[in-house]
């Protein structure tokens, strides 16, 4: 960015004048900001040997928010200029009406960077991201002779943010985002099973796509394949289940994540309403969400309101001790924004969202967690799942996991899903791994709609009494 944070956007919007037209539509209200994004993205695929898709997208536009209570006027547009933001001033008065709020202090800055301002998009032309993907597509295929497909991806995008603030504050953020995938499809008489691995983070293109590092993506993507063209139909009923460290942490993601989200909480929907100070998990369980990990793909220097991101502790020894705050809900609440303000755009308001999410680790040995099984599945990978907020209940899919029998990890299994619900799952945590991982940088959240780039990450766990559905 320039030497002045506001000029990338001042081409047709003078700083004087938004904060003018701000200031107008905040007078009387709680709260409230002016938010100017641009964004460029690109993302590439190549599909079994052919281009599949090639885009490239430019945006950029402001978001006009004024609060007051548990009311907020919004109003968007993709053209920044003064005509656009002075229209956007009468539908946020609506919240406001002619109540006399008093606005809340501004947050308070941060020189604190996480990661660099460089432009992945721009790091590499777009006939060499064409020829690397080709040469993954070969490379990958000569792995194996039972490879019969592969589908590989690059992403990669640059969003710059300014946050002005009615009192003429102004916080500005530049965040980087790259990512790679690989997926591969096998078959062997007759039966076809796939793999996939990815990931990236707020950091350059560059180390993505250097080949000792997407050569070892595409070795794991075709090892998952393989694995499950052994599997057997997974068992069901209620067993014992140990789940692998790193991207199992989906599950503690959704299942209870989410539920300790500030305005689940202040309007009394999540299953963990009202339970602050209380025990809900076993002792030894404590859980964070932290933005401020360096380059990670769930990290923000600042969130969308101007609050610096933080390393919050959600559940500590398994008391229930902090919820993700926004502004508005930590407000409400009477508490401090936690840095978990955030939006997937221009076009949306902020609420509160988590960052990277994870466990803290234990003292137990992996290999100790499984032993202590008689009959249970391990379970290292995971799609997709849903969860209610209301009452923690998840169902998740594995897509890579075993069949563990007196302590010894048998044959692959394919079908299985774990059943539950959240407050009842951290309660019956039996042992926690001394291998916390965080995953490679692949997940994204939504809620009411809006989606935004997340990590999840836990240890090995033991976990006992989960329902497996299966087919066998």
């Amino acid at each position: 960015m320039s030497h002045d944070p506001f000029r990338p956007f001042e081409t047709h919007l003078d700083r004087d004048a938004a904060l003018r037209h701000l200031q107008a539509a905040t007078s009387g209200a709680d709260d409230g900001e002016l938010f100017l994004e641009r964004r460029r993205s690109e993302s590439l695929v190549l599909d079994d040997g052919r281009v599949k898709t090639a885009s490239y997208d430019a945006s950029e536009g402001f978001g006009l928010r004024a609060v007051r209570g548990e009311r907020t006027g919004y109003a968007h547009a993709t053209t920044i200029d003064e005509a656009a933001v002075g229209r956007a001033v009468a539908t946020t008065r609506l919240a406001v009406g002619d109540g006399g709020g008093t606005l809340a202090p501004g947050p308070v800055g941060t020189n604190l960077r996480l990661y660099s301002d460089v432009d992945p998009v721009a790091e590499a032309a777009f006939p060499a991201k064409i020829d690397l993907l080709r040469a993954i597509d070969a490379f990958t295929r000569d792995l194996d002779s039972r490879v019969v497909q592969v589908s590989a991806s690059l992403g990669a995008s640059l969003q710059e943010v300014a946050i002005l603030r009615p009192d003429g504050a102004l916080v500005t953020d530049i965040r980087p985002m790259s990512r790679i995938n690989i997926s591969v499809i096998v078959e062997h008489g007759g039966r076809r099973e796939s793999g996939s691995m990815g990931g990236g983070g707020r950091a350059s293109l560059i180390g993505l796509i250097a080949p000792d590092h997407w050569q070892g993506v595409a070795r794991e993507a075709l090892r998952i394949a393989l694995v499950n063209l052994d599997a057997v139909a997974a068992p069901a009923g209620v067993m014992d289940v140990v789940l692998g460290p790193g991207w199992p942490g989906i599950l503690l993601h959704e299942a209870i994540g989410h539920g300790l989200e500030g305005d689940f909480n202040r309007k009394g929907s999540s299953a963990f309403a009202g339970l602050m100070g209380q025990r809900i998990a076993a002792p030894g369980v404590t859980v964070l969400d932290d933005g401020t990990i360096p380059d990670r793909r769930g990290s923000i220097t600042v969130d969308d309101e101007g609050t610096p991101s933080a390393k919050n502790v959600l559940i500590e020894d398994g008391v229930l001790v902090g919820y993700m705050q926004d502004r508005q809900n930590a407000r409400l609440m009477g508490v401090a924004p936690t840095g978990n303000g955030r939006r997937e755009s221009y076009a949306h308001a902020p609420m509160p969202r988590m960052t990277n999410t994870y466990m803290l680790a234990g003292d137990a040995a992996p290999a100790d967690l499984l032993t202590e099984m008689r009959d249970g599945i391990y379970a290292v990978g995971f799609g997709g799942g849903q969860v209610d907020i209301t009452n923690g209940k998840f169902v998740f899919s594995c897509t890579e996991a075993y069949r563990v029998t007196d302590g010894v990890v048998g044959q692959p299994i394919k079908g299985a899903t774990l059943i539950g619900d959240g407050a009842t799952a951290l309660q019956r945590i039996r042992g926690i791994g001394n291998d916390l991982a965080l995953d490679p940088g692949i997940g994204n959240c939504g809620k009411a709609g809006q989606w935004v780039p997340v990590g999840v990450g836990q240890p090995s766990l033991l976990i006992g009494g989960l329902t497996v559905g299966g087919s066998a």
